[in-house]
């Protein structure tokens, strides 16, 4: 029996983009997205103690390479203003939770 990857709708409402915004994004931004990887792909938003050390490194690890990632991307575009992004969000939301 075949098992299918569950269908993607864009990105998970949790995930933010870090690249090319304004102002520039933090690393306890960088290190928060991280953390979310961790919690969605394990399935444990707090491991057990037999599991810390390992989610820890995870999480540092990911840190690490997304701010490597992210000071290599290069783009043309003017940068994404944080308000209207925020604003943007609202908006959605609003629609979303008056159904």
């Amino acid at each position: 029996m075949a098992i299918s990857a569950p269908r993607v709708r864009g990105m998970c409402r949790n995930i933010h983009v870090l690249h090319n915004l304004e102002p520039a994004t933090t690393s306890d931004e960088v290190r928060a997205a991280a953390l979310q990887y961790v919690r969605k792909v394990s399935g444990s938003a707090k491991p057990s103690q037999a599991n810390q050390a390992a989610f820890d490194r995870a999480v540092e690890e990911i840190a690490h390479a997304t701010e490597h990632l992210l000071a290599d991307l290069v783009t043309t575009a003017p940068p994404k203003d944080r308000e209207v992004l925020a604003a943007q969000a609202r908006a959605r939301a609003a629609v979303r939770y008056s159904r």
